[in-house]
């Protein structure tokens, strides 16, 4: 007989909350029957096993017990996910996370929100929103693979990742202390990670649910020749006296003397806070509130990246060396800060036949931060003179001893979303059915300020004196410079109303078929200025608004059959889109300032789409679940972010067709009482049909067959746990974990200056755990063989140079963006 999966409000509740991942040994106890894992997915609660389509879930307990609180891991532990990992630096910025390979654009990006949005949709609760919050109080993380735009509100094309957050209970008082220490390698100091919660009922029908948390992590990258920089950021004169602020230097020292260096260790700090309260109300036994508010301000020292080869010295120099393990290159520190925040109002009413949930919710997520630019001006040499450049010395800024160009790139994300969603509570003539309406109000502003601070004492000091070595300094004709030698801003708003919905008929008990559709209408304007104002006077000049709408129809077809009681098999085919939008760039032809060439054709960007094709088979024993899809997607348009041709503004523009396909298989369960499992494997081809040309100037930018970016060829992801039990109130757990994959590019095009191939690496990890009822201890390591494990780069090719060194800049631009390295820890906790 099959097993009945109709569940109560009150078993519902009861599953969730001890709903652990099937690779999740019980504690205290020895369980050796997998538990059913219940997720709302498909806007109902169900059993992953019932869900007709590729999804995986961990859960709270899961996550904690592994130690994890930053995506790129979390991620790298669900099997067929793909996640290039800069650090916390860059990781409310960019969402970086790929999905069955669907993705074009370089691993350079992160520093600057992006033209296109994601291929990849994220949702915090009910609330679509890449904010990337530190994963404490979590009750599950699900990984929906595939389109989903006919069960959500935000489209994508890739998939979906939701992270569900822990409500407010009435079923009694509860709470949590812990605490974290941990040592890096590579650094000098440790980290400290401390956590609380608390949840208060208040009568039988309010509760009070709130935490708070902090992570203080000290750095492991070393800017081993920084400037020594005075209190307005510009590098002190080198005299035979000290070191000196230009504002206080002799004339002919701020004229030709060098910069001041100092090895800055440690410098990728990070500080975290974080806190999330919420109340939850059951107005009547048909209809609750639920009220949250999220807050997390980052602020980090630095880029957690890595320079390859030397710092550009003569070989046979006393100042020449090499860069060792954990060094970086730049001569400007780049520290980073973001605030978000996100308060959300969930109305749930229970009409019988139906449950209507209205879901509304305001964010505001902003941040800034500086990159060393210096190694972009100089960049180039003998071996790629195409791509060669001297911009101190094409500017006119020859002669300046001591350049430095530091770029301020920050963002604004301000929205409004309200959803709406109708989902049956039982069949009716073998139908079961979903509604929704979505609609997005977002306004988001990007800018880009370049400075060369020490510029201006520079430029006053060859006024004042008329010294010949300011004869090619251009700036000389402003007696004062505003040392602002590019400006960017970009405002954008776009609105979206979506209605979509499934409609599923059961032919039987096992055999149904689902048809969904989802209807949009979109319109994106786009406001820019940019200019040069390095004059004291000069002004950016505003570029001509460009607008964009777009409205169509998607569709989503699934067949689904039980085999059995346990086990079934699917297909599914699904249609995925990713909004276009404007490219706000002026025209040469019309002799605007800054003009570009072929205007016309990049002042908007179109929208792609993919065709999702999938069949798979799943089932469960009493001991294993197992789960095997193959995929193939055919990706429409892709857009590629990049920058014009003439004078670099940030856009976007369409290519002509990808393609991915692949295998993704996962196995969790039991070898013995005590012996846990979990195995994933997802082998991925990703590649272009056909060449992908510059819509601008029509020059080749990557040739039919290139490999997509991101996405390495094989993945591979495993664990084990044990459980001792050394008392009826003690338990000891012992759990392994390991990660592997394969190669990957750094950009689509493996001739470009852009392009670096990665290597393939192995993450492995371990830890041992004491677990009573109320408190545990861990002691865990991550990276236990300490990996760089480069999953992003600014190649040395494109932001350094191979030959001499160019107006006294000593540094290397090359930074590639590696892994944690190897962390050892000890994590305790109360509960009360």
């Amino acid at each position: 007989m099959k097993p009945n999966r109709t569940f109560s409000k009150k078993l519902l509740a009861t599953a969730i909350s001890t709903a652990t991942t099937l690779t999740a040994t019980a504690a205290l106890a020895q369980n050796t029957t997998l538990e059913e894992v219940i997720v709302t997915a498909s806007a109902r609660q169900q059993s992953m096993q019932d869900i007709p389509y590729n999804i995986s879930a961990m859960a709270g307990e899961e996550i904690e017990a592994l130690q994890i609180t930053d995506q790129a891991e979390l991620l790298r532990a669900m099997s067929g996910v793909s996640v290039v990992d800069r650090g916390y630096r860059n990781s409310g910025t960019v969402n970086s996370i790929i999905i069955r390979g669907l993705n074009v654009d370089n691993g350079l990006n992160g520093d600057i929100a992006l033209n296109a949005v994601p291929t990849v949709s994220t949702y915090v609760d009910n609330t679509p929103l890449f904010a990337n919050f530190v994963l404490r109080d979590i009750q599950r993380v699900e990984v929906l693979r595939g389109p989903q735009g006919t069960l959500y509100g935000s489209g994508s094309l890739g998939g979906t990742v939701r992270y569900i957050t822990n409500k407010p209970t009435t079923d009694g008082f509860e709470g949590q202390v812990s605490a974290g220490y941990s040592e890096t390698s590579g650094s000098d100091g440790n980290n400290a990670d401390l956590y609380g919660m608390i949840n208060i009922p208040m009568g039988d029908s309010f509760a009070v649910r709130g935490s708070i948390g902090r992570i203080d992590n000290d750095g492991i990258i070393d800017y081993v020749n920084a400037y020594q920089l005075n209190e307005f950021g510009e590098p002190l004169v080198a005299t035979a006296d000290g070191c000196v602020s230009p504002r206080e230097a002799a004339d002919d020292a701020v004229l030709n003397n060098g910069s001041c260096y100092r090895n800055k260790k440690d410098a990728d700090d990070v500080t975290i806070d974080y806190a999330r309260v919420a109340a939850a109300w059951d107005i009547t036994d048909n209809l609750s509130i639920l009220a949250s508010y999220h807050h997390q301000e980052d602020e980090i020292g630095a880029r957690r990246a890595v320079t390859e080869g030397n710092n550009n010295q003569p070989v046979d120099s006393d100042l020449y060396f090499e860069y060792d393990d954990h060094e970086s290159g730049q001569v400007l520190l780049e520290p980073s800060e973001r605030d978000v925040d996100l308060f959300s109002l969930d109305v749930e009413w229970d009409l019988g036949f139906a449950t209507l949930t209205s879901n509304s919710s305001w964010y505001d997520h902003e941040g800034e931060g500086d990159s060393d630019n210096g190694g972009l001006w100089v960049s180039g040499g003998e071996e790629i003179p195409e791509n060669s450049r001297d911009w101190i010395t094409a500017f006119g800024y020859s002669g300046w001893p001591r350049p430095a160009q530091r770029a301020e790139r920050g963002y604004k994300d301000e929205a409004f979303v309200q959803e709406l969603r109708l989902v049956s509570n039982e069949s009716i003539a073998n139908f079961d059915w979903l509604v929704g309406a979505f609609y997005l109000d977002q306004d988001q502003t990007v800018y880009q300020n370049s400075w060369n601070p020490g510029m201006n004492e520079f430029s006053v000091t060859c006024a004042e004196t008329g010294d010949p070595v300011c004869d090619n300094f251009w700036p000389k004709v402003y007696p004062e410079l505003s040392e602002r030698d590019f400006e960017y801003r970009r405002d954008v708003t776009f609105e979206e109303l979506a209605v979509y919905g499934e409609l599923t008929y059961n032919f039987t008990d096992a055999l149904r078929l689902t048809g969904g559709l989802r209807w949009f209408d979109n319109e994106t304007v786009n406001d820019t200025i940019m200019g040069f104002p390095l004059g004291i006077n000069a002004t950016s000049d505003p570029v001509p608004q460009s607008r964009d709408e777009d409205d169509d129809i998607l569709v989503k077809l699934n067949l689904s059959w039980d085999i059995s009681d346990a086990s079934m098999v699917y297909g599914t085919y699904s249609e995925g889109y990713r909004r276009g939008g404007a490219n706000a760039i002026p025209s040469l032809d019309n002799g605007d300032n800054f003009g570009e060439p072929n205007a016309e054709a990049i002042r908007s960007y179109d929208s792609d789409s993919v065709s999702n094709y999938e069949l798979g088979f799943k089932g469960q024993t009493e001991r294993m679940a197992y789960t095997v899809s193959v995929f193939y997607v055919d990706w429409e348009d892709p857009q590629l972010n990049t920058t014009s041709s003439w004078w670099g503004f940030y856009m976007a523009e369409n290519g002509d067709k990808a393609s991915t396909s692949g295998i993704e298989l996962e196995l969790n369960g039991y070898l013995t009482d005590a012996l846990g499992y979990h195995l994933g494997y997802t082998y991925v081809k990703a590649e272009l049909e056909e060449d992908f040309f510059s819509t601008q100037t029509g020059e080749l930018i990557a040739p039919d067959g290139s490999t997509l970016p991101g996405t390495p060829e094989n993945v591979f992801s495993g664990s084990m746990d044990y459980t001792w039990q050394l008392s009826s109130a003690m338990d000891m757990v012992g759990r392994v974990n390991a990660y592997y994959q394969s190669e990957s590019e750094n950009f689509i095009d493996a001739d470009s200056p852009q392009a670096q191939t990665h290597d393939d690496f192995w993450l492995f990890g371990a830890s041992l755990g004491l677990i009573t009822e109320n408190w545990d201890v861990t002691l865990y390591g991550k990276n236990l063989g300490d990996e760089e494990g480069v999953t992003g780069a600014f190649p040395s090719g494109y932001w350094s140079f191979d030959t001499g060194t160019f107006e006294n800049w000593y540094g290397n631009g090359n930074r590639q963006m590696i892994t944690q390295p190897r962390t050892i820890g000890l994590a305790a906790s109360y509960r009360f």
